[in-house]
């Protein structure tokens, strides 16, 4: 593993935040070249993401592709509202303003906050569901414009269709296409409304964000059992999006909890600095989140999110921040002790390089496992119908049901798993972090690290075309191989990479979609060495194949 940047966990240097002055310039008075594939309109995961100082998050991108999204609403017949957020970040409003000059020229009926503030992705994919219930035609939609965690610099723009959950690649492909020929046409075909016209245009409505999601709050999570209980709560929103929703949440159920920082800087300087010594507001790193860390004693939980707080990560004063796959267990075993309504057909949904510790509770539970690729996308359908009762992944984002078995979001919801948090030390007396030891000590204890290893392109072709006669593994760190899968068991859909299974460990290497590295995902149920071990093999049959 690479050794952490030694400003790793520690304040920002002020000499290296980021001008937010020329940032905002860059948005407008740079013009991406449509010949470079690093200046396209690119969907990966989570929508498109870049920075204006490299001319991959410009004015032009935001025009092009709101083009793209009036479109595909046309062609859809989508004629209900566009739900639209908003994070932090400085690009967030600039794009937001592009965006809306678009819809109101395209007369597409748009929700703005009421308030002119910020919309966490969450509370977008429960307005859509809101809105869409019992509807079978003028259905809405949404956009969030947000890059997440993604440092200061960074602007992200991603589509939630319908269903209210991140746009599966059959609508991000004709978005993207659609977006790049409207950026090589030079934005011929693309209308737009001055920007004082368009907020007042009929089609542009204000709208309280705030208020439903508040008071829909307690049929998620036990509120009440939160308040009666006392446990004193802290939360950090990490300058996000939800930092005006924690007052209201707080005031509207009594809860006794305190929020540790609510400043807004676009700068994010009040941030430690990542690993890489960056500022990233990834509340699963122990090195971003070393502030709320050093307060662990102060409150019975702690929690943070990320910055459209679609993420979460979970501080207690016995265990620290927790790893995100050690919460998800947690919450799994303890919501379907908790949750009778939901019934026994309710499904647990994974991604394939999550923990096997999941795959245990789930055999206690005696629930159903749906183990798919990565991306919560392959979550949205059964987080609609029900049929998942909860999903997650490795990279700190879930969701779960109402208490009633019906629909709460069909993305990431960071603020509900950390309300859950607080639930669960209300309901049982211990934190999660000791419910988790608890667990451990009749499932065995997972030791899971994700490593990047250098790669070239052709190695990163390579390894997404590998095939398991190609890899040739029969052993793995002493034991008989018995599964080598590049399909996900629960759906048999691709996962772009190889994972290998044995009786205490396994590994999965797949291919980094932004960067020149591949991940290796490893667990042993052993211990430490045991995990090395594993990941020396893995690289070693992996450069075996490459050479």
């Amino acid at each position: 593993m690479t050794a952490p940047n030694p400003a790793a966990g520690k304040p920002v240097d002020p000499a290296s935040l980021v001008n937010v002055p020329r940032l905002v310039t860059a948005y407008f008075a740079n013009k991406p070249d449509p010949g470079d594939p690093l200046q396209r309109v690119a969907f990966g995961t989570s929508g498109h993401r870049g920075s204006s100082l490299k001319n991959a998050f410009n004015e032009d991108h935001i025009l092009a592709t709101t083009k793209a999204i009036c479109d595909h609403r046309r062609a859809n017949g989508l004629t209900g509202p566009l739900f639209i957020g908003i994070d932090t970040h400085a690009l967030a409003e600039p794009a937001l303003a592009s965006a809306i000059e678009v819809f109101a020229a395209n007369g597409v009926d748009i929700m703005i906050d009421d308030r002119g503030g910020y919309t966490p992705t969450p509370v977008i994919s429960h307005a859509i569901l809101s809105y869409n219930k019992g509807r079978t035609s003028g259905l809405a939609d949404g956009v969030v414009i947000t890059p997440s965690h993604n440092p200061p610099e960074d602007g992200g723009y991603k589509y939630n269709p319908p269903h209210g959950g991140p746009a599966d690649t059959d609508v991000t492909a004709i978005v993207e296409k659609n977006a790049n020929a409207y950026l090589t046409a030079g934005l011929k075909g693309v209308a737009r409304m001055p920007y004082e016209r368009a907020r007042k245009a009929q089609s542009t409505h204000l709208y309280d964000y705030i208020g439903p999601y508040v008071a829909d709050l307690g049929n998620s999570v036990d509120m009440a059992l939160i308040k009666s209980s006392g446990v004193k709560i802290g939360i950090d929103p990490l300058g996000g999006a939800a930092v005006h929703f924690w007052q209201p949440i707080i005031e509207h159920y009594g809860i006794n909890a305190t929020i540790v920082n609510d400043a807004v800087d676009p700068t994010f300087r009040f941030m430690t600095a990542d690993w890489d010594g960056k500022i990233r507001m990834d509340c699963s790193s122990p090195f971003a989140m070393a502030s709320l860390i050093r307060m662990r004693d102060k409150f019975d939980v702690a929690f943070a999110n990320d910055t459209d707080a679609d993420r979460h990560g979970i501080v207690t004063p016995s265990g620290g921040l927790m790893n995100p796959n050690h919460y998800l267990a947690t919450a799994i075993a303890y919501l379907f002790e908790h949750r009778p309504a939901w019934g026994q057909p309710a499904a647990i949904g994974k991604t394939i390089v999550s923990s096997s510790i999941i795959d245990r509770v789930a055999a206690k539970l005696k629930r159903k496992l749906v183990e798919t690729p990565v991306g919560f996308k392959w979550f949205v359908d059964g987080l609609g119908s029900g049929a998942f009762g909860f999903a997650g992944e490795e990279s700190a984002g879930a969701s779960f049901l109402k208490r009633d078995g019906s629909a709460w979001t069909t993305d990431k919801d960071g603020i509900v798993m950390g309300l859950l948090a607080a639930e669960i030390l209300a309901k049982t007396g211990r934190d999660p972090s000791q419910l988790f030891v608890g667990l451990t000590e009749e499932l065995g204890v997972p030791f899971y690290e994700r490593i990047d290893v250098p790669a070239t392109p052709k190695q990163k072709s390579a390894l997404k075309a590998l095939g398991p006669e190609q890899l040739n593994m029969k052993e793995l760190a002493g034991e008989p191989v018995r599964a080598v899968r590049t399909k996900a068991p629960g759906n048999d859909q691709s996962f772009g990479g190889i994972k290998v299974e044995a009786e205490t460990g396994w590994f999965a290497a797949r291919p980094s979609g932004t960067e020149d590295v591949y991940k290796i995902y490893a667990e042993s149920f052993r211990d430490k060495n045991h995990l090395s071990l594993i990941q020396r093999e893995a690289q070693s049959a992996l450069a075996r194949v490459f050479d």
